[in-house]
């Protein structure tokens, strides 16, 4: 798919600083709202409206919050490839909507190691949710625009406001890169973090 209409979004935030603008501008062009804890309560707060990933799921958060999107009905909805009809006919058989837009920044696992956290506090700041959407989005970047970090909330803005609030598949390539980028770095930092002096 060369260029992709955007009508429903995930956000997942750890990073908060624009996103209220970034998702005011998804819902005044009719972008539905897909979030998590804290950032659908961010958004809430500021008016927007939200749907809960338990609400899709029909599953609350467990385990103090390491579970919460992995789950088929989230997967799934980043996973399917638009271009392929028995992916469509699949998760609409399975009453699953896909998603057009993931924006996710991960837990600061950085600040934990500049905290001395204990070993059993630091790996509750690694985020094992966030990377899974984001490499699952930048994987389908055929099908999906992956949003990796606020510094690319302007340029997507850009991109959605010039084209009919759709997006290019050129675009969608360099965040999907963006994206990946971004998860190897992360997880270069924790295996870093974990290897024995």
């Amino acid at each position: 798919m060369d260029w992709l209409p955007i009508k429903r979004a995930i956000l997942s935030v750890t990073r908060k600083e624009g996103i209220i603008d970034f998702a005011s501008f998804l819902a005044k062009n009719n972008v539905e709202l897909v979030s998590t804890g804290g950032t659908a309560k961010v958004l809430r707060e500021a008016g927007l409206p939200v749907v809960s990933v338990s609400a899709v799921t029909g599953f609350p958060e467990i385990l103090g919050g390491r579970v919460k999107t992995l789950h088929p009905k989230i997967h799934a909805g980043i996973l399917a490839s638009k271009d392929d009809p028995e992916h469509l006919l699949t998760i609409a058989e399975k009453g699953i909507k896909p998603f057009d837009l993931v924006c996710v920044n991960l837990y600061d696992f950085s600040s934990a190691v500049e905290r001395n956290l204990s070993p059993k506090e630091a790996v509750e700041e690694i985020d094992i949710g966030g990377p899974c959407m984001l490499r699952a989005a930048a994987k389908n970047f055929f099908s999906v625009l992956p949003i990796s970090s606020p510094d690319w909330y302007e340029p997507a803005m850009e991109e959605l406001a010039s084209n009919d609030m759709k997006s290019s598949l050129e675009f969608r390539r360099l965040m999907a890169s963006r994206a990946f980028e971004t998860t190897s770095r992360y997880d270069a930092l924790i295996s870093s973090y974990l290897r024995p002096e």
